[in-house]
């Protein structure tokens, strides 16, 4: 792994700390498999004459015994180093395994103790700077845990689970995208979106939302007055090419999508636009999503149809729901999507629903929310959350109007 001028010696100072570290856990992270001989009784009557030819024998001995324990120190320091290395620094591990012998190791062990020591100083280290060269080295990928999570703690969205899951798993396995990977979330206020987006960011890197390769925009926030686009664009340019030149694999999140000037939009097409030559699609894998309100009223009518009809939910196909969905963002409205080239130019890769919320999901979410904090509850007190939710159509009252927004905050009012 290359370095950089400021490397070395960064190592060695945070070397020098590490071995001074070491020489404490060994004290109480383990001892050698060979407990030391034990001492002598000196003998009644030895006098100094009599005892100077077992004196040289036993200083002889002592300091064999001294030089093994300090070799066993060693090399206990080194498994350490090496281990912190492979941690923080990603160097060394595949050269670790390959030179390791089957069979049992002689001398030292790495104990646990020390290896949770070890946890907590890289840990440390990675919070006040770089753990590698690209910034990207906390990149983990866990798309098991991504399905598993998904599957407990995403109510009601059949279709967001299966397309979400496919779509980042397909790109990550692919050898050699030929774009980045576009979803456009679609759905209710409250029905899940920027919680998948979190999820997603929290499976993809370890430190999820915090990480360097990480980047959020709030349409309002970062982009609020029409009369700086032209700075807007700019910073928002220079802001991902940044964040792609320090990472092989970059996240971007633009939440309330819909409230993006069309011009915004238009200014981060090349990011998603088909890559022009092979070594970029190696260096270079980012996923961008879109996070929108926009067409949540004709989600919402499907869902109504079917609940009209006597069928489950989960029968509404992908292909049914996002035909009638990309129709209403092409319509020639007042909405970013249909006046930039996203649409146009097919740029994205799944339009991803979010379904309307029925009480029985609510429910799922306070018993969510009273688990996360530990407080004890009741099918009662769940009913009672969700009664206090307001439900629409007029006469169905079948959809939470706000998701499962705020039943964080509302399980507050049914604390012992």
């Amino acid at each position: 792994m290359a370095m950089g001028q400021d490397g070395p010696p960064a190592r060695l100072g945070l070397g020098c700390c590490v071995l001074m570290l070491l020489v404490l856990l060994l004290g109480g992270s383990g001892s050698p498999r060979a407990p030391p001989a034990p001492r002598r009784p000196r003998a009644e009557g030895q006098g100094p004459a009599g005892e100077r030819a077992p004196r040289g024998r036993a200083s002889y001995e002592g300091y064999e015994a001294v030089k093994k324990h300090w070799g066993a120190v060693s090399a206990l320091s080194k498994q350490y180093w090496q281990y912190l290395a492979c941690k923080v620094w990603q160097e060394g591990c595949e050269e670790k395994e390959e030179q390791r012998e089957p069979g049992p190791s002689p001398g030292w062990s790495l104990p646990l103790v020390g290896q949770d020591y070890l946890e907590i100083l890289s840990a440390w280290y990675c919070s006040f700077g770089k753990c590698c060269e690209t910034g990207d080295c906390r990149i983990v990928n866990n798309i098991t845990g991504l399905e598993a999570d998904l599957s407990e703690q995403l109510h009601g969205q059949h279709l967001a689970k299966e397309v979400v899951v496919r779509a980042v798993q397909g790109f990550l396995q692919s050898p050699q995208p030929k774009k980045a990977l576009v979803l456009s979330f679609h759905g209710w206020s409250g029905t899940g979106k920027n919680f998948v987006a979190r999820m997603v960011a929290g499976h993809l890197y370890r430190d999820g939302l915090r990480s360097d390769c990480v980047r959020v925009f709030i349409s309002l926030l970062h982009f609020p007055h029409h009369k700086y686009l032209d700075s807007y664009k700019a910073q928002l340019q220079r802001q991902l090419s940044e964040t792609l030149q320090l990472c092989r694999q970059s996240l971007f999140i633009f939440d309330e999508a819909e409230k993006l000037h069309s011009s915004l939009l238009d200014a981060i097409r090349p990011f998603m636009a088909p890559y022009g030559n092979e070594d970029q699609a190696d260096q270079q894998r980012s996923i961008f999503l879109f996070l929108s309100n926009l067409g949540g009223n004709t989600i919402n009518e499907v869902a109504l149809d079917f609940w009209r009809a006597g069928r489950a939910r989960e029968e509404i196909s992908m292909e049914f729901l996002e035909q009638r969905l990309r129709q209403e963002l092409q319509e020639p409205a007042e909405n970013s999507y249909a006046h930039s080239h996203l649409l146009r130019e097919n740029l994205i890769d799944f339009l991803v629903p979010f379904l309307p919320l029925e009480f029985h999901h609510v429910k799922l979410c306070a018993r969510d929310a009273f688990l996360a904090r530990g407080l004890p509850f009741s099918e009662a007190t769940l009913d009672e959350v969700a009664r206090t939710m307001v439900f629409v159509p007029k006469e169905e009252k079948l959809f939470s109007a706000q998701g499962c927004k705020s039943v964080p905050q509302r399980i507050n009012y049914f604390l012992p």
